[in-house]
């Protein structure tokens, strides 16, 4: 097998991990699977399409390669922005549908059922406002470096692995350091004691689709910055997302990374060992054996 499997699947599930990340994070929060994240990872990357032509409109100086990278300061930028904007999308969502669903006290299918409504509608418009043609960021070309071992790896390639090392540790410092990851902690393990002890639920709620969203958007910019971005670039990683968070344990932020590297790298494995159509085959398979071995995950706590 050749090796430069490996650093394919890093890459892949470095993109998963952050993705599963919100996931997770939200199940554990809110208790019901929220299919509508995968369009947060291709709004988000349009998002930062559309700002980073925008800076680079009103500044051309702007998309001037930054070496040894594809890209110019333009598409930095653009991406703290589309963060900002990709969570504000997820507040609306929330505000104009899950939240009036918890009010009426809905039950979880139907929170379920609507994130499917939702994901359908964001796709849709998505493409009505870009087309379904694919997209890119830049079509500078890049040389491979050579690591070793028969390893290669792009300038963006290893750009998106620290990038992912960085937002991961601060997520988990956020998380166990601040007061808003105590608050989140406490809402997840009981959300009606939490709402007792004073803690704002709602605030931590918006705090999650916000924190979510972000963290699918870095996910969804730069799996388009490393391959190409489309309507259906969400959906596609939807499967792998849940296979991740549900590998890792719901609610442990170092388990979805950990879970997604795993998917990753399985799924780069198969497409040498059996081929690129069996690819998407490999989160069922995981996600099923997960769910009949160790629901809990790697991570998660026993019931």
């Amino acid at each position: 097998m050749n090796p430069q499997f490996i650093m394919d699947g890093l890459v892949a599930g470095a993109m998963i991990g952050l993705g599963a990340i919100g996931v997770t994070l939200t199940y554990s929060i809110l208790r019901f699977a929220n299919f509508a994240h995968g369009e947060f990872l291709s709004w988000g990357a349009y998002l930062a399409l559309t700002v980073s032509g925008g800076l680079g409109f009103l500044a051309t100086g702007l998309t001037r390669p930054i070496a040894p990278f594809s890209f110019g300061w333009s598409l930095p930028f653009a991406l703290v922005i589309a963060i900002f904007l990709t969570g504000l999308l997820a507040l609306a969502l929330d505000a104009v549908l899950f939240a009036r669903l918890r009010s009426r006290g809905s039950a979880v299918i139907i929170l379920v059922m609507a994130s499917f409504g939702a994901s359908l509608a964001l796709r849709s418009l998505l493409e009505f406002l870009f087309t379904s043609k694919p997209a890119y960021y830049t079509k500078a070309l890049q040389i491979a470096v050579r690591l070793g071992g028969g390893v290669r790896a792009t300038p963006d390639q290893l750009l998106s692995l620290g990038v992912t090392v960085v937002v991961v540790v601060v997520i988990h410092l956020l998380l166990t350091r601040t007061e808003i990851g105590r608050s989140m902690r406490a809402v997840s393990e009981n959300p009606a004691l939490a709402g007792i002890a004073g803690i704002d639920v709602r605030r931590v709620i918006r705090f999650v689709w916000f924190i979510g969203a972000g963290l699918a958007c870095i996910a969804g910019t730069m799996t388009g910055l490393l391959v190409q971005i489309r309507p259906y670039l969400g959906h596609d990683l939807l499967l792998p997302l849940f296979s991740a968070a549900i590998l890792g344990g719901i609610g442990s932020v170092p388990g979805a990374m950990i879970a997604g590297l795993i998917v990753g790298l399985s799924e780069a494995g198969a497409v040498q060992l059996v081929g690129a159509e069996w690819r998407s085959a490999v989160s069922f398979v995981i996600l099923v054996l997960v769910l009949l071995l160790r629901p809990r995950g790697l991570f998660g706590r026993a019931a």
